[in-house]
């Protein structure tokens, strides 16, 4: 008997924590609006997307119902730029929703720019996927430009700089190349150092646009990348492009135009496979969560069927052996989804490396397409066992194609070393080409040792090397 009153004692504790933990799930623990949306932050950062954008639909109801209006237009806000990738429409529905949520209570005027240049945005997106009217889009753009030009001096130039960017890009879109133009010269004017580098790449476009290629050059030349591999590539890219352009070889113009475009198609596809994934494993654990909730609602239906004290016995073993039973399926299921997680690491990372390599091999490529193409190259490559004569012209020409390729190497050269003479800066470009000695001196009519030993005195006494076994290619390519 006394064993049978410690059961039902267990068991009354058992249905109660039960009943509290159900309570709790059903109430959603007394989480906030800003709270959800910081959870939801945390999940599109982890690329978890469709976690995501439940939690902030969910942020959205509960702000709704806080009467938090600041924190339910910034998660509609976000929202639509998680669906803009996708879907512009729903993208464009939920940004004029948090417009009209701002107005309900406006705070910030930063905020309300920001509102309207999002706005402007995603109908732009929409207006040129469905080759619709841009009307909408300019509208709220020049209404969001209008007030950050007013509120400059209290906000700065940086909504200033990000609207007149918005507006290049609509104006771009519809070929009005000459607005774009315009707005794009102002955006860079109004630029902070953050946006700089994103004001000059919508500049470039645009003066390509306008076949000022020259300008375009001088823009993609001034603009610092740092540690940004992307932009260096993009930047690389266009230089090489335009200066095929200027030899006017258009088809190995369009060439290059077709191996970029297969190298960026090879990027966004391996993005895609990955957002598919994740789409993939997050859709499955939420049907497993599903199913895991509705077998814990049909166990706790069981137990408040239980009215004797024979089936609250029972009950009660069923509860205990459950609850065993649940704890190592729990930990098997955690132990695969740590498994699961680090084989996706490792996956993404592989991803990673493979692009990297993919990348250098076209930059690769490049360079030796486009050296391989210059006249001056293809006479020197045609004259290795006889002398060579080579014009002004001609060494002007070598200097312009490798500075365009090899990232201005030459010009720094001249910069970084003033006592260099013209023929050791001959002597630098030539060697940098890969040249052997015996060509180089076919070129200027000497013996090898006497390239050898003009090598050897530049390498000494110029740039300062005093260590035999680092040859002179070897100083050229550190420098």
């Amino acid at each position: 008997m006394k064993r049978v009153k410690h059961i039902l004692l267990l068991m009354v504790t058992a249905l109660c924590l039960a009943c509290y933990e159900d309570g709790a799930e059903s109430s959603g623990g007394g989480v906030t609006a800003r709270e959800q949306y910081e959870q939801a932050l945390e999940a599109l950062d982890a690329d978890s997307v469709r976690q995501g954008e439940s939690l902030l639909r969910q942020a959205i109801a509960q702000a709704e119902e806080e009467g938090d209006l600041h924190t339910r237009y910034l998660v509609e806000l976000r929202l639509a730029e998680s669906l803009a990738w996708g879907n512009s429409a729903a993208a464009l529905e939920l940004s004029k929703q948090a417009l009209a949520t701002y107005e309900r209570h406006p705070d910030s005027e930063r905020n309300h720019i920001i509102i309207l240049d999002y706005i402007g945005t995603y109908a732009s997106q929409l207006a040129f996927n469905e080759d619709g009217s841009f009307d909408d889009a300019l509208a709220y753009t020049r209404l969001a430009y209008e007030l950050a030009l007013a509120s400059r001096d209290s906000l700065g130039t940086e909504q200033v700089c990000q609207t007149l960017t918005s507006l290049a890009n609509i104006h771009w879109a519809m070929d009005d190349f000459a607005k774009a133009l315009s707005y794009a010269r102002q955006a860079e004017a109004f630029a902070t150092e953050e946006l700089l580098l994103a004001a000059q790449q919508v500049l470039a476009r645009c003066l390509v646009s306008c076949d000022s290629l020259a300008a375009a050059e001088a823009v993609y030349r001034r603009m610092q990348p740092g540690n940004d591999l992307q932009t260096t590539y993009i930047i690389q890219s266009n230089l090489a492009k335009l200066a095929m352009q200027r030899s006017d070889k258009q088809t190995a113009v369009a060439a290059m135009d077709t191996a970029f475009q297969n190298l960026e198609e090879l990027y966004y596809q391996a993005l895609r496979q990955k957002d598919d994934y994740y789409q993939t494993a997050i859709q499955q654990e939420r049907e497993n969560q599903r199913l895991h909730y509705k077998a814990v609602l049909q166990r706790r239906r069981l137990w408040g069927g239980l009215t004797l004290a024979v089936m609250v016995l029972v009950a009660g073993a069923f509860i205990v052996r459950s609850r065993v039973r649940q704890k190592a399926l729990l930990h098997e299921r955690e132990m695969q989804l740590h498994q699961q997680e680090l084989l996706l690491q490792k996956q993404e990372a592989e991803a990673q490396r493979e692009q990297l390599r993919q990348r250098d091999g076209a930059i690769e490529f490049l360079k030796n397409f486009i050296l391989e193409r210059s006249s001056i190259i293809q006479k020197l490559d045609a004259s290795y066992d006889r002398h060579v004569t080579l014009l002004q012209r001609d060494w002007t020409e070598i200097e312009r194609t490798l500075d365009a390729i090899d990232d201005d190497r030459i010009a720094r050269l001249r910069q970084q070393f003033p006592a260099l003479k013209e023929e050791d800066l001959q002597l630098c470009i030539l060697t940098r080409l890969r040249l052997t000695n015996r060509a180089i001196g076919n070129i200027y009519g000497v013996s090898i040792s006497a390239v050898q030993h003009r090598k050897l005195r530049i390498k000494k006494e110029i740039f300062g090397e005093e260590d035999p076994e680092v040859t002179f290619e070897q100083v050229l390519s550190d420098l």
